[in-house]
């Protein structure tokens, strides 16, 4: 009697910062695994899944087509970044952050096999999609107003992931994430965000600046736990599929504070005084979620999947500064 033929899960952005720590938890287990990225994605050796690497350039639709075919599974950490503080969102990130999802359920939708189940989706997203906070503490029954370019472009992507499961193409799972920080250990990739600038400036003698009073609360995801969500979220897609998640860590953290323990593990490495921490105006470009203060409730995705963050938040900040 022969086995049956593994299931087969495709990591779409695996070369990311998110997304390497995720393809190095699913290669241990007992899978088929495809590491799509747009550089060649590292996956550690030893694992229990049968893994191929592959690069691609998403945006092509052939080339998408290729890199999900025969999935089972497809977690979708693709998204473009960069410019999204400008008054007027990129082609080019709308491309990526709508286009590539829109090509994707275009592939499944086409390729449905109605005698099995639908393949499963994990989409990342991010907390940042409800626009400004109506409260401080989120817990993803608040109506989206996004008013940044990134946000309505991930907002739009969402939607259409949800319209797919509703429409039986997918069964699709949206999880926003607050602001994920740290470093890979897989490829030693950072995250793109405040917390390593902050710390590469420390590091480099400077002081660390920010927008406002050092107030302003922030639900810090480390890396390692935003990687355990979405394998989480994949280990429960049915209870989850059809809605959107938050998942934080529950915790405000004054970002002042932050910044100053940022400037004290940064002076342990420089054996240096630590650098100020200073209150600055504001840039033309600031956005209005910029200074509110957001703490994530994710107790209903905690409910149905079972995951905790584990990460002590300094000692993540202290992995990130010796990182940087």
């Amino acid at each position: 009697m022969t086995e049956p033929e593994r299931p087969l899960v495709a990591v779409l952005g695996a070369s990311g910062f998110i997304g390497s720590v995720v393809t190095a938890a699913l290669a241990e287990r007992p899978i088929r695994l495809r590491a799509v990225g747009r550089t060649r994605s590292v996956v550690p050796a030893g694992g229990a899944a049968d893994i191929e690497i592959r690069t691609a350039d998403l945006t092509v639709r052939g080339e998408l087509e290729d890199a999900v075919a025969g999935a089972d599974a497809i977690v979708h950490l693709v998204a473009r970044t960069t410019g999204w503080r400008e008054p007027g969102a990129t082609a080019a990130g709308e491309r990526v952050n709508v286009g590539v999802l829109r090509d994707l359920l275009d592939v499944l939708a086409n390729r449905r096999d109605t005698s099995g189940p639908a393949p499963v989706v994990v989409y990342s997203g991010s907390t940042s999609q409800v626009g400004v906070p109506p409260r401080t503490r989120l817990d993803g029954t608040e109506a989206d107003r996004p008013e940044i370019p990134f946000d309505r472009q991930k907002l739009a992507a969402e939607r259409l992931l949800l319209a797919a499961g509703a429409a039986g193409v997918v069964r699709g799972v949206s999880l926003r994430l607050p602001t994920a920080f740290g470093h890979s250990p897989v490829t030693g990739a950072l995250d793109s965000g405040v917390l390593t600038f902050m710390a590469r400036r420390a590091l480099a003698g400077e002081p660390i600046t920010m927008w406002h009073d050092g107030t302003v609360l922030r639900d810090l995801l480390y890396v390692r736990d935003a990687a355990s969500a979405i394998v989480a979220a994949l280990d429960h897609a049915d209870a989850l599929a059809g809605r959107h998640w938050l998942v934080g860590t529950g915790v405000g953290a004054p970002l002042g504070d932050v910044f100053r323990t940022i400037a004290e593990l940064a002076a342990e490495r420089t054996g240096t005084e630590p650098v100020p921490v200073v209150s600055v105006e504001p840039p033309g470009v600031v956005s209005e979620t910029d200074l509110r203060s957001v703490v994530i409730d994710a107790g209903a995705f905690r409910a149905r999947t079972g995951w905790r963050p584990t990460a002590d938040l300094r000692e993540a900040l202290r992995a990130t500064v010796a990182a940087a």
